[in-house]
């Protein structure tokens, strides 16, 4: 059915378009103004709707920075239930921050800020107001927010549905039109196969054609062989029979993963961000062992009757290079 209306829709595309890429030009012409701040603001974002793999990208960069850096991170709180700047505490829940940067709050609390405000600029100037206010700020999902001037763009696509195979909403999954690129400091291409040929690697290159101050990644899933809950850990090679629960964009590398374990589970696949009901839920109530993701784990977690048989599957990304990365990152963290 959505298949049918992304056709019906075709017309719209060339308004969407052009009312995208007009607001992109008055941002680079100066007509409408980019506020730049005097510290590193690395954004990480996408030109497409969901599922390229912000999430594990923000934490590869908080692990690479946290221990020489006071460190934020900075997201709009998708969905969450509260309004203007939230900066997390252990008060906090899914619903006050979203569940993204509840994720990060509940993995790295004792490492770095976890705030949320859907205007970027806000956000900043209120991180910057704290007494221990941090000297790097991490732009979650931000490419389009382009109020805010980042300092350094990383931009993520995936192999399956790279941004120049995709087009403009509706019809396709594209926020803004390909031209969107250009403003990327670092292109990484996500979720790729674990072995990637040099053959394929040439023909998205070719295909990307990165400018000459742009860089360009592969990057894979790693997933972890244990599965964590609250208060303990087991192996995934000894899980016995149970139910996979995602609610996230592209669950697909998930369960090809768990398949090619023959692993036997049953997949209860939601919508990405789906605020599970209290419907959900008692049909939950009836599994003897869930497994989730760490995103969906956050919103589950809550829970009573669940936490016994709930857990989650760990994930990183894994970049080619990622030397090369880091040192282009570091090296733009000293310069500003």
């Amino acid at each position: 059915m959505l298949k049918i209306l992304r056709y019906i829709l075709f017309p719209v595309v060339p308004i969407y378009y052009l009312v995208t890429w007009l607001r992109n030009k008055l941002y680079d012409l100066g007509i409408k103004k980019s506020v730049s701040f005097d510290m590193p603001l690395i954004c990480v974002g996408n030109l497409s709707v969901g599922g390229t793999g912000k999430t594990p990208m923000i934490e590869y960069l908080v692990n690479l920075l946290k221990d020489d850096h006071k460190l934020a991170t900075l997201s709009r709180g998708y969905k969450r239930k509260t309004k203007d700047f939230q900066l997390a505490n252990e008060t906090s829940k899914v619903e006050t921050l979203g569940d993204e940067p509840f994720q990060f709050y509940n993995k790295f609390k004792d490492d770095i800020l976890v705030a949320v405000d859907a205007d970027r600029r806000n956000g900043i100037e209120n991180l910057r107001a704290l007494e221990n206010a941090p000297n790097i700020v991490l732009l979650d999902d931000a490419f389009q927010h382009r109020k805010v001037k980042a300092g350094f763009n990383i931009l993520l696509t995936t192999y399956n549905k790279p941004y120049f195979k995709d087009f403009v909403l509706p019809t396709g999954d594209l926020r803004e039109p390909r031209s969107g690129v250009k403003r990327a400091d670092v292109i990484v291409v996500t979720k790729c196969p674990r072995i990637l040929s040099e053959s394929d690697k040439k023909t998205i290159v070719n295909h990307i054609n990165p400018e000459s101050y742009q860089h360009l990644f592969f990057s894979s899933i790693g997933y972890s062989e244990i599965v964590i809950s609250d208060d303990k850990t087991l192996k995934l090679e000894k899980l016995n029979h149970f139910t996979l629960v995602t609610g996230i964009a592209n669950a697909a590398p998930l369960v090809k993963f768990l398949r090619s374990k023959n692993l036997d589970f049953e997949h209860l696949n939601f919508k990405d961000h789906h605020n599970f009901t209290h419907g959900d839920i008692e049909e939950l109530n009836k599994k003897d062992l869930i497994l989730t993701t760490e995103k969906d784990y956050m919103r589950l977690k809550q829970y009573n009757s669940l936490k016994a048989k709930l857990f989650y599957l760990p994930i990183k990304v894994v970049i080619d290079e990622n030397q090369k990365l880091n040192k282009l990152i570091q090296d733009f963290v000293t310069r500003s």
